[in-house]
Parts: structure tokens; C-alpha cells; sequence
């Protein structure tokens, strides 16, 4: 009996991010009429893609016991490189290619340094973040890269739709496909759950532990890059400062999704209600015509409910 209803909290637990955000949706569309339109739902998909991608790369750093604090700069650092290299003659195709190329190597560096070198996660990808920013400075002078031509592949990106649903929408989705069989599926997403649970079973087991880290941060660093791309197609210029503050969004939306800090416990369907939830309430106060210095704090404080959550899952799993 006693087992029985510790499943089933466990599982109102997992659960706990779908239900705010049902709640959520149905407060605001009684308060706001407006919220109900198809337009106001693309364009809350279409906000919450860039996050929602950063988020899933965060997810499996998490998972493994980890974090990337890094990702905001890696976004900022491939996205100027890709305006550089497009305002320079390189097709944008192939521009966008390599900035995805670019953005996996940023973050195998990241991983590099927490295997490799021993340095703890959050040391580790404190210092990329801090020089990947200062060479995305370097690069740019300190100001927007401009006059990107009018590539088709760039436009389509972040400005694209098919049948009426963004592209970055579609991508978010489709990702979302992609990253939920490699977790559940394959045995590199079992390997992920196993350096999370427990690393020295994990070794014991025949996981090669290293191999996994530095992959689930390059993951980390392709997402950035990609999410960087969609901004840089809407925006039409790399400004120096992409990016800035992006890693918490994603942290928080990560562990309000119920995926433990310490690693091992958490699901990508839980991220994609995180990420989901926190640009909901971004477009409900919005639309509200609440003013941005209260919607900080409100995001603030949100961050603050994620850190607490993640720490009774940790306390529960230990």
C-alpha cells in the first residue's frame, strides 16, 4: 500500500508541470478573451521555440549530473561567426552549417574541461561562458553585424512557414521527436540516466563516462547554435549581446519540468511543459499589458520555485 502511493506521487511529481500549465491556460483564457486567438498560440510556439531548444540541449547536460552555463555565449559567439562569414561571401547555407559545426565544438571544449580537466561543471562553463562572450566581443567591435543579404535558407529559418505553422515551430517539434528517442530509446540515452544515477556504477557497467559527458555538451552547444540561427533570421543582424541571461530561462525551464539537479530523473515531456509554462506567462503578462520591471520579477521568482523543486527531487532521490 505504502508503495502504491509513493508511485503515485512520484507520478503527480512528474506530472506536476502539465497540470500548471492546464491551469494556466484555462485562468488566462477566462481572464484574456485574446489569448484564445490561433495567431496568439503560433506566436507563443514561435517564442517559446528558442528557449524550448536551448532547453532540451540542457536537458541531457542535466540529466548526466552537469550544467552548462555556457550556452547563452556559445549562441552569441556561432551566430556572430555565421553573420561574419555570410557578409564575408560564404554562401548562408553553408554559413549556417558550420555555425552549427562551431556551436558543438564550443560546447565539446565545455566538456572537455569538466572531464578532461576535472573542473567542476558549473566552474568549467562559467569560464567559456566568460570567453566566449569577450571573442563574441572581439569579433563584432561591440556592435551588430548587419546587411546579411536576402538568403532564402536564412529567411526560411526563423521567418519561414509552412501550411501556417512557423518553421521554428516545426524544428521544435521534430527536435523534440528526435531527443525523446535518444533518451528512451537508444543505449546513449541509457548511458545518460546511468552517469546521472549513479557514475561510479555507471563505469563499472562498461559506460564510458567521459564519452558521454562531452557529447551531451556538444548537444548543448548545437542546440545553442541552431536557436542562435532562428534569431539571427528574424532579427537579420548577430548583435553582441544574444543570448544574455538564455541559461537561466533554461535551467528554469528544465527543472520546473521535474528534472532533478543532481541528475539521473527527468523526462524531455516535462522540459517542453517548463519551457512552455514560462513563455505562457510571458505572453499572458503580455498581453495584460503588465509592465516588463514586474514581469522580472515574476520570472525571478519562478527561477527561485525551479531551484527549490529541483532540490525536494534531490533530497527525495538521495
Amino acid at each position: 500500500m505504502e508503495t502504491n502511493k509513493r508511485k503515485i506521487t512520484d507520478h503527480m511529481q512528474d506530472l506536476g508541470a502539465l497540470i500548471a500549465l492546464v491551469l494556466l491556460v484555462v485562468g488566462i483564457s477566462i481572464v484574456s478573451p485574446e489569448f484564445r486567438t490561433w495567431s496568439n498560440f503560433l506566436s507563443l510556439l514561435r517564442q517559446s521555440s528558442i528557449n524550448g531548444l536551448i532547453a532540451f540541449g540542457m536537458t541531457c547536460v542535466i540529466l548526466t549530473d552537469a550544467i552548462d552555463l555556457s550556452v547563452g555565449s556559445v549562441l552569441a559567439l556561432s551566430t556572430a561567426l555565421c553573420a561574419g562569414m555570410i557578409t564575408n561571401g560564404v554562401p548562408a547555407g553553408a554559413a549556417m552549417l558550420l555555425a552549427l559545426v562551431i556551436g558543438a565544438g564550443l560546447g565539446a571544449v565545455s566538456g572537455l574541461l569538466v572531464t578532461k580537466g576535472r573542473l567542476q561543471a558549473f566552474i568549467a562553463t562559467l569560464i567559456t561562458m566568460t570567453v566566449y562572450r569577450g571573442a563574441t566581443m572581439i569579433f563584432t567591435g561591440g556592435k551588430p553585424i548587419s546587411n546579411l543579404g536576402d538568403s532564402f535558407v536564412l529567411k526560411l529559418v526563423g521567418r519561414g512557414n509552412f501550411y501556417r505553422i512557423p518553421i521554428p515551430v516545426i524544428l521544435l517539434l521534430l527536435i523534440f521527436a528526435g531527443f525523446y528517442f535518444l533518451l528512451n530509446k537508444t543505449t546513449f540515452g541509457r548511458a545518460v540516466y546511468a552517469t546521472g544515477s549513479n557514475w561510479k556504477c555507471a563505469k563499472l557497467a562498461g559506460i564510458d563516462i567521459h564519452k558521454t559527458k562531452i557529447i551531451v555538451y556538444a548537444i548543448s552547444g548545437f542546440m545553442a547554435a541552431l536557436s542562435g540561427l532562428i534569431l539571427l533570421s528574424r532579427l537579420g543582424s548577430a548583435q553582441p549581446v544574444l543570448g544574455e541571461g538564455f541559461e537561466l530561462d533554461a535551467i528554469a525551464a528544465v527543472a520546473l519540468g521535474g528534472t532533478s539537479m543532481s541528475g539521473g530523473i527527468g523526462s524531455l515531456s516535462g522540459t517542453m511543459c517548463g519551457f512552455v509554462l514560462l513563455g505562457l506567462l510571458s505572453n499572458s503578462m503580455n498581453l495584460m499589458n503588465i509592465n516588463s520591471f514586474y514581469q522580472k520579477m515574476v520570472k525571478g521568482l519562478l527561477i527561485i520555485l525551479a531551484v527549490f523543486l529541483a532540490m525536494r527531487t534531490k533530497g527525495k532521490k538521495d
